[in-house]
């Protein structure tokens, strides 16, 4: 007689490399299962952007693994009461699934584990969105690591060739099929605002869609990517970060593809595959941050900024979200996110750097825009990248590094490609004044048709005065 188990999926809509749904399979009939529980990922539930993208991806993977021979069921609510459901309608014994770090998801990992426990049912978790788990790595104290080049350099003595987990060519589906399943549709991940659409036009959700970024970059992009990764007005980058987050694509398989680059290209894919592996382990250390210190969603590593004077700001946190703070760059990367769902790491830095240094708006506050509108708005990432830029985390940027916007904007997109994407009503500027409109003499405006307060807004704040008035702030925040 064929065994049942179930695989319980959430952060990995993939079938290549995914642990648990081989061990199911490798076991006998295989019932595919997805919870949508946002109340059980409060305060961190999906945001719109992550929402709209799991529609797709939901939509992509479960044709996938229809045509393995097996049905996606997709439920909504209680996880424990719905896993219950399910095994005692399928027969199944067994259940399966990859662990998640984030506090939540550890919280109701625990809870779903001890309650199918108590029934009887065996539960086997695996490693599958990380390269090391968190307990794997350690100082020589035995404790987490703080700072992230240690950090590295341990993870890279550590980076070994493994096995990647595989599938039969068919599935086996369960002889007795649960109920009450939804489709992808009646969960409404969709937001109602045209925007989700248009902001998916720029992507392809889904694990083919992970799959050609990956070959794209590896093809075209990993050469130059010590050089271009800076350079926003270029690809440059290898775009996978929602893809990875989603887990469409293992961090593990995404290792194996550079390092075997790395292994037989040219110097110059050698330098871009350690480069890349640089960012790969950055995204492990923010992960293995969160886990061993879970509160920093929310509170600031430094205690020092517990009390930190942030402003209130409303209006000037409005003109920043729409990219309207009178900075290029900054409106140029917050423009893009609004209409793509990801911003270039390098403007990501200079734009979070302007709400909390410039404007000395929370960082939470930036935090929480980002967690809505990014398609990759993975919980540790956004908080690591946010509090390194406000410096009030684990291995922060110096708190006295304040990012010009008008030096950042002439030394990475000195032609104004990228500004000129995102920012069209300056498309005419010339180059000497495109990041600097506001120092510009009326008749250079007037030839470029731009009128400063009508067409394009003046800066919130100068950029001098407010450099003086974070590094009191922070001064006053430091004991100084």
């Amino acid at each position: 007689m064929t065994v049942t188990s179930i695989v319980w999926l959430r952060r990995d809509l993939r079938v290549d490399d995914n642990p648990a749904l081989s061990a199911a399979a490798d076991r006998g009939a295989v019932v595919a299962v997805y919870i949508y529980a946002p109340k059980e990922e409060q305060p961190w539930a999906a945001g719109a952007a992550s929402r709209a993208w799991l529609h797709r991806s939901l939509t992509v993977f479960a044709q996938q693994l229809k045509d393995l021979g097996i049905e996606l069921n997709i439920f909504h609510g209680d996880s424990v009461e719905v896993l219950k459901r399910v095994i005692s309608e399928t027969g199944a014994d067994m259940v399966y699934y990859n662990r998640r770090y984030e506090p939540e998801g550890i919280s109701r990992d625990r809870k779903v584990e001890s309650a199918l426990t108590a029934k009887g049912v065996q539960v086997r978790s695996f490693k599958s969105a990380l390269i090391f788990e968190p307990h794997e790595i350690e100082n020589r104290s035995g404790k987490p690591f703080r700072v992230f080049t240690p950090f590295y350099k341990h993870c890279l003595t550590r980076l070994t060739k493994t096995k990647a987990a595989r599938l039969p060519p068919r599935l086996e589906p369960p002889a007795k099929k649960p109920s009450a399943r939804l489709s992808v549709e009646a969960l409404q991940l969709m937001p109602s605002h045209p925007w989700a659409e248009s902001m998916l036009s720029y992507w392809s959700p889904g694990e083919n869609g992970a799959a050609r970024e990956l070959e794209t970059f590896l093809e075209s992009e990993l050469a130059s990517y010590p050089r271009n990764r800076d350079i926003p007005g270029l690809r440059g980058v290898s775009r996978l970060s929602p893809h990875l987050h989603h887990g469409e694509v293992s961090p593990r398989a995404v290792v194996s593809a550079v390092r075997e680059v790395e292994k037989s290209g040219s110097a110059s894919e050698r330098k871009g595959a350690e480069a890349f592996l640089r960012q790969i382990i950055w995204r492990e250390f923010a992960t293995h941050l969160l886990f061993h210190f879970p509160s920093l969603a929310s509170r600031p590593f430094d205690k020092r900024f517990e009390s930190f004077s942030w402003r209130i700001d409303a209006r000037s946190y409005a003109a920043w979200t729409r990219g309207l703070t009178g900075y290029p760059l900054v409106d140029a990367g917050m423009r893009e996110l609004w209409a793509t769902g990801w911003m270039h790491n390098r403007v990501r830095m200079v734009v979070a750097s302007f709400l909390t240094k410039h404007l000395l708006l929370h960082w939470r506050q930036g935090a929480s825009w980002f967690w809505d509108t990014l398609v990759d708005a993975d919980l540790a990432n956004n908080t690591l990248g946010w509090q390194w830029t406000a410096g009030c985390g684990v291995d922060p940027a110096p708190y006295f590094r304040i990012f010009n916007p008008v030096a950042q904007g002439e030394r990475f997109d000195p032609k104004g490609r990228y500004v000129r994407r995102w920012v069209p009503e300056l498309s005419r500027m010339p180059d000497r004044f495109l990041h600097r409109p506001f120092e510009a003499d009326p008749g250079v405006l007037a030839q470029a048709g731009v009128s400063l307060g009508k067409d394009y807004p003046q800066p919130l704040v100068e950029h001098k005065a407010a450099r003086e008035r974070a590094l009191a702030a922070y001064d006053r925040a430091r004991g100084g």
